[in-house]
């Protein structure tokens, strides 16, 4: 204490050191690890700079200093808390699109905060109370020599560093089950449950910052071995791949022959006995808003729900798991079978993006008309851009389809209202053509706000009287009435314009009402919404009025929805270019993998953030759970890189022109081939009559004869 740099040092490490403290304890990710060893020696060369800083001022300036830079540490970590529990990821400048959404239901944001997350605030009341009553104290220390400060300073940066950099690409320091190195971590920040973890909050920020703002001049370590997941096994799909290695013969950017490797070697996922179950059908997908299995407990408040569930597939461990953009990310997962970029709202990112394997062209494809609808505004989603660059052959927002809407906080467009309006559309679909159509269909009721009064949220709010839910669940529960009723007037339409029958009907959650608390939720479930991810778990019904109803127990996610119809409506399509699996099929393996890449299934479950396995029953080595991170993170990466090169059109635009140009010469090959014929036709005839001169005139010599 012979110099304030050394005080101000001190002072700034002890309370920034007990913020991360804090933080890891609340978010149950263990001090007792190698990463604590990088994250204390992180905030010793933070709290140097900020020390080296504060010794530069008057004691009373750099006292405040490290006030304002404890304080802004802490209401950034205990944000950092916030974001996590109330839209499952860590916010980050990269992702900051989502601070608007979250503008927008303040309320519903700040009450979803746990107690236990104001503990963040205790460093800067004890460093409050520090510079009140004790620091005078101190008031008269003598100035540190500016040349012996920079020389402590450096000394102490420079040794903090080294230590640091050895703890980021020392093997010792790495762990066994994860994909991701720490030197690619830092370097990239890919995925920030983890970054958060190994680095601390305070690092996380300035790694974000330069991530954000200098991602152009970083460049990713390549220590990353993609693998495929399976072998690639004799199918009795065929594909012809000529026009593919062509293609690949041909192109010369690195990122597309990566890309072109990686799929074309993905295993073929064969028919199965469900292939063109539905051939011909219609099929309608419907994106259901906020909706989680309170939908499924209670048939006596949603019969039309019940009815759908219990006479079709019900996929009773299905999940959505919420990322940076929930709706919009998981929308686009369920039509391109592709992992949204876990810190961006990718859809709305790359908006103009082209998808010649997803949802919409894929059933043109197939001599499908496609539209689709949402009924609600452009407020915080471009759809009407996105569905069409994806090849939806018309949008329908809430303007066009002419439903009566409002200001969230007053009332969202109806959904009765939405499915009556898309029968109408269906009609004249219908009469304009004859072919089957395919729809894809966003619902909006059942949105928060749950925390304040609603239109909707009090329009059935009697209906749960005498349940003692909370009164957030109650109002959710009202707004779920309403899309109920939408469901079967949806249903009913179709069976009274005869096509029920000739129908497929998809229905997925987007994801769970997170504004709600989980401790909330817990009481209208018969599960522990805060126990292994359970809060992302979801509704998949896929009905028909003709199929065998079934419940079925495999662990699921969006991913697996587009390959399993395809499927089933026995559409021409490559599965190699979908990262999900049809689930009827042979190659599909019980998971469900989450958006900082932790997965989960009837055997265990792994956390990504804290590199946990929590095994349920005894089936997977270290080297099997090492094994399934490095796919689970292959497939992230080359999802990623197919979405930002734009990979798909570039596919399907080059693939079409190579087909094309072989079929032109196929064209002249085969009429080379008639002459060739024809020519070789009339010089036998010409031998021929030849031969019988020969026999009546027998006046020619053997050799003219030949």
């Amino acid at each position: 204490m012979k110099n304030r740099f050394t005080l101000n040092f001190i002072v700034i490490f002890v309370f920034s050191l007990m913020v991360e403290f804090i933080f890891r304890v609340i978010s149950g990710l263990s001090i007792f690890e190698l990463s604590t060893i990088r994250i204390i020696f992180g905030n010793v060369i933070l709290s140097s700079i900020i020390a080296f800083i504060c010794s530069l001022m008057k004691y009373s300036v750099g006292k405040w200093i490290e006030f304002v830079f404890a304080s802004v540490i802490a209401i950034y970590a205990w944000l950092q808390l916030g974001f996590m529990n109330f839209i499952g990821v860590f916010i980050s400048l990269q992702n900051a699109s989502q601070a608007e959404a979250v503008k927008d239901y303040i309320l519903d944001f700040f009450g979803s905060f746990h107690k236990i997350y104001y503990l963040e605030f205790i460093p800067i009341i004890l460093l409050l109370v520090y510079l009140i009553f004790f620091s005078k104290r101190f008031d008269n220390l003598k100035p540190i020599k500016i040349k012996r400060l920079v020389l402590n300073s450096l000394l102490l940066i420079m040794l903090s560093t080294n230590i640091y950099y050895i703890s980021i690409t020392d093997d010792f320091f790495e762990n066994k089950y994860t994909a991701l190195s720490n030197k690619t971590l830092f370097m990239t920040v890919s995925n920030q449950s983890s970054a958060i973890a190994s680095f601390g909050t305070s690092t996380f920020a300035l790694l974000d910052i330069r991530t954000t703002f200098f991602s152009n001049i970083i460049d990713e370590p390549d220590d990353f071995k993609f693998i495929n997941d399976k072998k690639n096994n004799p199918t009795n799909r065929a594909i012809n791949d000529t026009a593919w290695n062509e293609l690949i013969n041909n192109t010369t950017n690195e990122d597309y022959n990566k890309l072109n490797n990686y799929y074309i070697n993905q295993p073929i996922t064969g028919t199965n006995d469900y292939t063109g179950m539905f051939e011909g059908k219609n099929v309608i997908f419907i994106l259901m808003e906020s909706v989680n299995d309170i939908f499924y407990e209670y048939p006596e408040y949603y019969p039309n729900f019940a009815k759908i569930a219990n006479g079709g597939w019900n996929y009773v461990n299905n999940y959505s798991p919420r990322n940076a953009c929930a709706t919009l990310n998981n929308e686009f997962s369920g039509m391109t079978s592709l992992y949204s970029i876990q810190s961006l709202c990718t859809a709305k990112k790359y908006r103009y993006n082209n998808y010649p394997e997803g949802v919409f062209e894929v059933f043109n494809s197939n001599n499908y008309q496609t539209f689709s609808a949402h009924d609600y505004t452009e407020a915080y989603y471009p759809r009407s851009t996105i569905h069409t660059a994806m090849g939806s052959g018309e949008y329908f927002g809430v303007q066009k389809l002419g439903i009566p809407y409002s200001n969230e906080y007053i009332n969202w467009a109806n959904d009765d209202d939405f499915m009556k309006e898309m029968l109408n559309i269906i009609d004249d679909k219908r009469n304009s053509s004859n072919k089957p159509f395919m729809t894809w269909l966003t619902t909006v009721s059942s949105h928060q706000p749950y925390s304040v009064d609603s239109i909707q949220g009090n329009q059935y709010y009697s209906m749960t009287d005498g349940t003692n839910f909370p009164s957030d669940v109650r109002r959710f529960m009202s707004k779920l009435k309403i899309l109920d009723n939408g469901l079967g007037i949806l249903i009913d339409g179709l069976e009274e314009r005869g096509i029920l029958d000739d129908t497929l009907i998809v229905l997925y959650g987007d994801h769970y009402p997170y504004g709600i608390s989980k401790d909330h939720l817990n009481k209208a479930l018969p599960y522990d919404t805060d126990e292994d991810m359970n809060a992302e778990q979801v509704p998949l019904v896929i009905y028909n009025p003709n199929m065998e109803p079934k419940i079925i127990y495999d662990y699921t996610y969006y991913l697996n929805i587009l390959p399993t119809v395809a499927n089933l409506v026995n559409l021409d399509y490559d599965p190699r270019l979908y990262l999900g699996t049809d689930m009827n099929s042979e190659d599909f393996d019980s998971m469900v993998v989450f958006s900082d890449g932790s997965w989960k299934n009837e055997y265990a479950y792994y956390k990504a953030s804290s590199n946990k396995v929590y095994h349920y029953q005894n089936h997977y080595t270290d080297s099997d759970v090492a094994r399934i991170n490095n796919i689970i993170e292959t497939k992230m990466k080359i999802s990623e890189l197919s979405i930002t090169t734009n990979y798909f059109k570039y596919l399907g635009t080059n693939l079409t022109k190579i087909k094309d140009k072989l079929k032109e010469q196929n064209i002249c090959l085969n009429s080379e081939k008639d002459d060739y014929i024809n020519g070789t036709h009339k010089a036998l005839i010409e031998v021929e009559e030849a031969e019988v001169e020969v026999s009546d005139g027998n006046n020619l010599e053997d050799d003219e004869i030949r």
